[in-house]
């Protein structure tokens, strides 16, 4: 990946494919956009579609050949940009190296789940020496990464993929992180051995130097078709942490999280920077929402947003319903991918791949997040006394709307 100055250059982004989930062909919507127009309409076009960063578009920049190599001979899209802030007389810049991976499963969901599990930490190791080499200070990988994601087959026998805190996976990942003297947001199936076995889904952060820093437990559990996630585990019981890392201050919205405003706003108000949101979602679900939701959430709170799907599609043993009337399917339907960074001043990276495992990395100052706060000043603003105010009515049982019909509406007495 070469130097270009803006999101428009490079053979790379014109990478052209026949896969599951690609579109005609193409990776991604920036890639067949690009394809299909002329250099300076497309300019225009990926202006509007992925704003600018400090008024200026946002730039690629150059990775070690260990890196490059390991993305061709192992197949999985590689793309890295750089997030500008102003210049400060009273502080010097905050640059932190910032990475995500997405990644398909590895074997078939019949293969035995030791085999299953090995063969998707051998993959993701991978792309985790890949961020290594590049320098990344910060790495989330996708929710549930070291498993298929089976839990709306309502088969319990997928419990079998749950870990303590300090499991395998956990190990695993203490060791690279000690390695590359990186941060690495593990969101796993949690084993809670102290509380009678219960699951939850949750987010590892395990620090530079190995250790484990803290966890954050997903707050929303969907109930949406397939996607009834309570037969496995129910809303976390932690709150809103933000960690604060050798690198920055970081948080974790896990998956359907990011439907939920003010999920997105608690994790502000108690300082985060960075905000994760390790998601796995289907296009027929969930796809338009997609680009949205976590943009809208880096600038209406000041910080930046990593937002990681999984790809392909994965088929079970025995098919299920979803009590919707529908017949009965082995399979969700296709993970799209398409991980994303979002920034506070609502520019945003391209896209991953749909239909690739894919390493998506960038530079961020973090003095942007202050920056936005003063020169837009949505933080000070705000009427949080007011929305306190609504919501604790609103939780009273004789809650009355706060609704003014207009009279003319009213239906005369007889």
């Amino acid at each position: 990946m070469e130097e270009d100055g803006d999101v428009n250059g490079g053979g790379e982004n014109r990478r052209e494919i026949s896969k599951e989930g690609s579109i005609h062909g193409f990776e991604s919507v920036h890639r067949l956009l690009e394809a299909s127009l002329r250099p300076e309409i497309y300019q225009e076009v990926s202006r509007l579609l992925v704003g600018l960063n400090c008024g200026r578009p946002l730039e690629r920049i150059s990775l070690p050949n260990i890196t490059e190599n390991l993305s061709l001979s192992h197949d999985f899209d590689l793309q890295a940009f750089c997030f500008h802030a102003e210049k400060e007389a009273m502080r010097p810049p905050r640059i932190v190296r910032v990475g995500l991976i997405q990644n398909s499963i590895s074997l078939p969901t019949s293969a035995p789940f030791p085999d299953q599990k090995k063969a998707i930490m051998q993959k993701v190791k991978l792309m985790i020496d890949a961020a290594g080499a590049s320098s990344v200070n910060i790495l989330c990988l996708q929710e549930a990464w070291m498993m298929p994601f089976a839990f709306c087959t309502r088969e319990k026998r997928w419990c079998e993929f749950a870990e303590p805190i300090d499991g395998e996976s956990t190990r695993f990942l203490q060791e690279l992180a000690r390695k590359y003297n990186m941060v690495i947001v593990s969101p796993i199936l949690e084993r809670d051995v102290n509380h009678g076995e219960t699951l939850w889904n949750t987010a590892i952060i395990i620090g530079n130097h190995g250790n484990i820093i803290g966890k954050h437990r997903k707050n929303h559990i969907p109930r949406v078709g397939d996607f009834n996630e309570s037969t496995y585990y129910m809303e976390g019981n932690t709150g809103h942490p933000v960690f604060e890392t050798a690198y920055g201050k970081i948080a974790v919205n896990i998956c359907y999280g990011r439907h939920h405003p003010l999920n997105w706003m608690a994790f502000g108000l108690n300082g985060a920077e960075i905000v994760f949101n390790p998601s796995a979602t289907v296009g027929e679900l969930s796809e338009p929402m997609w680009p949205i939701e976590a943009r809208n959430a880096a600038i209406a709170n000041s910080y930046f947003v990593g937002s990681i799907n999984r790809i392909g599609t994965e088929v079970f043993p025995n098919p299920f319903t979803s009590g919707d009337g529908k017949p009965q399917h082995a399979d969700f339907g296709h993970f799209y991918g398409s991980s994303y960074f979002s920034a506070p001043d609502a520019s945003c990276t391209p896209s991953l791949s749909r239909c690739r495992d894919g390493l998506l990395i960038s530079d961020m100052d973090l003095n942007l997040c202050r920056q936005i706060k003063d020169k837009w000043g949505f933080r000070m603003t705000a009427r949080y006394e007011m929305y306190a105010e609504t919501i604790s009515q609103y939780m009273q049982p004789n809650f009355t709307p706060q609704v003014i019909v207009d009279p003319s509406l009213q239906k005369p007495k007889v």
